[in-house]
């Protein structure tokens, strides 16, 4: 009976080693590379630098430890960096909201919804890592690692979530998009083009227009090339409906003038004013009470962390979406950039720049490449 005891007791703590064992059988490395806020800054490559001898975390119960294969870059990155949300981060902090990989570990109660190997994305601090420790409440499973998914995390989401809860779309109605071409914004253009609405959407060149185009978009602006201000007095003299507005700064100021009677304008950011030291971008906002009254419109703002209570739902609709391909997921992997795809953690820093300098076409995504078996 002893021997059967012993037999018994080995096989239920193999089982739960298997929960620390890696992916496809190679053993997690000891150490890894992730890039962590040393500095408050907006400058992105001031403030962050790249760590290439951390502890690979553990998972805790409740907990996946996730390999990262891909990793999003968003605006708000360099606000995380000038630590504007949360007073009390003090350096060093890990950077990164979101990121998508294999379960590589997995605590004892995580396991009952997860298994080795499976593939999940999540919004969660710390993606800009080789391994990632995300609670099992917050991760998605995916289909497979495919860079698409990750654009409904944090994009697909803030878009569809602002426009579900505060822009009343209905047919017929003016949709104006600015920064249509990024990572949000052309969630914002196919979701108004599904509500039937006549869409309208700045961009910053040809190419970029054209993508427009090909989503839907009922009149892209290119602002290098059209005065944006004179096209929407010219062309919808009787105003837009719903701003969506991510840019910030004059574009803002369009945006508020161009609103029709009763118009809203949604307000998820304002990527214009983030490189400056107060992250602020100045608006004309003396005479925005007198607009406003005189329009009857209103200004609302979005931040996505205030809307968590729906993300779940939210992000299961746009992957059924994406699925039944309903949805386009433009993703930027960096294949036109200057040094070409981003690659590895160093390559973080330009894809950054990237955005920055207004070159994106859909979400900017970073590939982390891994080596199947590699015992490093």
């Amino acid at each position: 009976a002893k021997r059967a005891m012993r037999a018994l007791r080995t096989i239920v703590d193999m089982s739960y080693a298997q929960h620390f064992l890696d992916f496809k059988g190679s053993a997690i490395p000891r150490a890894m590379q992730k890039l962590v806020v040393t500095r408050l800054s907006p400058n992105f490559r001031e403030a962050v630098t790249l760590r290439r001898d951390c502890a690979v975390p553990l998972p805790g119960d409740g907990d996946l430890l996730v390999r990262n294969r891909f990793v999003g870059v968003n605006a708000s990155d360099i606000n995380h960096s000038a630590g504007r949300y949360g007073p009390s981060l003090k350096v060093p902090f890990d950077a990164g909201f979101e990121g998508i990989g294999e379960v590589v570990a997995l605590g004892l109660s995580a396991s009952a919804r997860y298994t080795v190997g499976q593939a999940v994305a999540y919004m969660a601090p710390g993606s800009f890592a080789e391994y990632t420790v995300v609670s099992a409440n917050v991760a998605t499973p995916v289909p497979s690692v495919k860079p698409e998914y990750l654009a409904l995390l944090v994009s697909g989401t803030t878009a569809y979530l602002s426009l579900e809860e505060l822009g009343e779309l209905s047919e017929g109605k003016k949709v104006l998009v600015t920064a249509a071409a990024g990572g949000t914004g052309q969630f914002a253009v196919q979701l108004s083009k599904r509500a039937k609405c006549h869409v309208i959407g700045t961009c910053s060149s040809d190419e970029k227009s054209a993508f427009l185009k090909s989503l839907g978009c009922d009149r892209p602006i290119n602002y290098k090339t059209e005065n944006v201000g004179a096209v929407l007095k010219r062309e919808y003299p009787e105003g837009v409906d719903v701003v969506f507005e991510s840019v910030g700064g004059a574009l803002f100021d369009l945006a508020v003038n161009a609103l029709a009677t009763k118009g809203r304008l949604i307000l998820i950011g304002f990527i214009s004013g983030y490189q400056t030291p107060t992250g602020l971008s100045p608006v004309k906002a003396g005479t925005l009470p007198a607009k406003l009254l005189r329009k009857s419109a209103s200004i609302q703002g979005f931040f996505l962390n205030h809307y968590l209570s729906k993300y779940q739902a939210a992000i299961d609709h746009l992957l059924k979406m994406y699925e039944r391909g309903e949805l386009v997921c433009e993703v930027d992997l960096g294949a036109l950039s200057p040094g070409g795809k981003f690659t590895g953690l160093e390559s973080v820093f330009r894809a950054v720049d990237h955005m920055y300098m207004g070159k994106n076409t859909g979400k900017i995504v970073v590939e982390l490449p891994h080596a199947v078996n590699s015992k490093l």
